[in-house]
């Protein structure tokens, strides 16, 4: 099958342009700070009376009304982590935080006595026009750097510690996700930013590819398409979506503990076959059967084991497609003594450890390619400790205004730097 035309970017609007969302609130766009596959990223201000400030706590994704990508983040924000609008009283007093309620996130967190969930708060969005173009535009937090780069930066691994910090996090971020009806479908370092202000804190962004797997309370049923398979970001896609099934809570946790895999030790054994989906899946699925050994077997070194990680994935594979998972289960089983916010510095390289567990910094396609590992298989322990539809597809194709997109497995396929953006967000 043909890949499907690439979506293109939208024409510039001029810097200082004023735009009005569906609350009626008027946003000044600023500079242009990045790109993606969607469309564009302006700096952006709730003061439309003077230029933006480079330090603007907001952004604008924009893109042309027909393109999609966009519509289908924002679908998930409305639907899963809304803000409540503030009262006309509170609007004439405070200008700057005329949607500054209480969030669906924040009453979540508040039931959990959690401090921080890595969710990006979404602040509007509306439909604009200008020399007879229609754009789609959201306004969001703005947020810093990737963690794709900082992993670049560091070596191609995050510190043990790091690594199962982060998993502990993500694992609370899937939880609301899910209790939302929705999964993510593509997480991976590209898609995790450091706060704009406080870069300890790590937000899972980019909802472009969610999917609303339980809609009105009613699961999606397991049906393989060989029409859809492979779909995701190559390295971290599921066995389910390889088979062309969608993606489930499951699946989520799955791409979850790859990732977790990747970051601890510098590269997957399929690195070396990306571009063969097939093999790829043969691959990870000789993973999954073999477990706990498979994963134990890659451990870098006795300070880098990979038992948590083969204990977490292990529990993934028991579960069934359509089964709840113990979320408090999956955070013990990343359980570290660590306390506080993820380190993102390079972790130190064992002694005597072979150059080939870790990918050369300066040669990118050497990371691409991956290595084999063969170092002894690590002893096996269960880290424990104390926790803390597609008639609803049609419709918003309808209200797209577009015809049905191209199989999803073309549209997620793993991003080049011309797709990420270019800058923080």
């Amino acid at each position: 099958m043909a890949p499907p035309k690439k979506l293109a970017l939208p024409k510039p609007l001029p810097d200082g342009f004023i735009l009005t969302d569906t609350e009626k609130k008027k946003w000044r766009l600023g500079r242009i700070i990045g790109q993606g596959g969607f469309g564009l990223i302006y700096l952006a201000s709730l003061d439309v009376d003077r230029p933006v400030a480079a330090d603007t706590d907001y952004v604008i994704k924009l893109e042309y009304h027909e393109n999609g990508p966009l519509f289908s983040e924002l679908k998930f924000y409305q639907r899963a982590a809304k803000v409540e609008s503030r009262t006309s009283s509170q609007r004439l007093r405070k200008p700057e935080l005329l949607y500054w309620g209480r969030s669906q996130v924040q009453k979540w967190m508040k039931g959990r006595n959690l401090d921080f969930l890595g969710i990006p708060t979404y602040w509007g969005s509306g439909l604009a026009e200008n020399n007879n173009l229609r754009y789609r535009f959201m306004a969001m937090d703005r947020l810093g750097t990737d963690l794709q780069k900082v992993l670049d930066q560091n070596g191609g691994m995050f510190k043990k510690a790091t690594v199962l910090q982060l998993g502990r996090e993500l694992v609370t971020v899937l939880e609301y996700i899910h209790e939302n009806e929705y999964v993510h479908a593509d997480i991976k370092a590209a898609n995790l930013m450091q706060g704009h202000r406080d870069r300890e804190k790590v937000y899972l962004a980019d909802y472009g590819l969610s999917f609303r797997y339980c809609p009105d309370g009613e699961h999606k049923d397991y049906k393989e398409n060989p029409k859809k398979g492979h779909n995701g970001t190559i390295e971290y896609t599921s066995t389910d979506a390889h088979r062309g099934v969608a993606p489930s809570r499951r699946s989520d946790l799955q791409i979850l503990g790859f990732c977790l895999l990747h970051w601890l030790c510098g590269s997957l054994p399929w690195d070396r076959v990306l571009k063969n989906p097939a093999q790829v899946q043969e691959a990870k699925t000789r993973l999954m059967d073999n477990l706990p050994d498979s994963v134990q077997q890659l451990s870098v070194s006795r300070d880098s084991g990979t038992d948590e990680v083969a204990s977490f994935l292990l529990y993934v594979r028991n579960l069934r497609y359509d089964e709840e998972p113990n979320y408090h289960h999956l955070r013990q089983l990343l359980c570290h003594t660590v306390k506080g916010r993820p380190d993102l510095h390079l972790p130190a390289r064992p002694a005597g450890a072979s150059s080939s567990n870790v990918p050369d910094p300066s040669s990118k396609e050497k990371q691409k390619e991956g290595r084999g590992r063969g170092t002894p298989k690590a002893r096996f322990v269960a880290a424990v400790c104390d926790d803390d539809d597609e008639d609803e597809e049609e419709e918003e194709e309808q209200e797209r205004g577009r015809p049905k997109p191209a199989a999803a497995h073309h549209r997620s396929r793993p991003r080049s730097k011309k797709d990420d953006a270019t800058e923080v967000w």
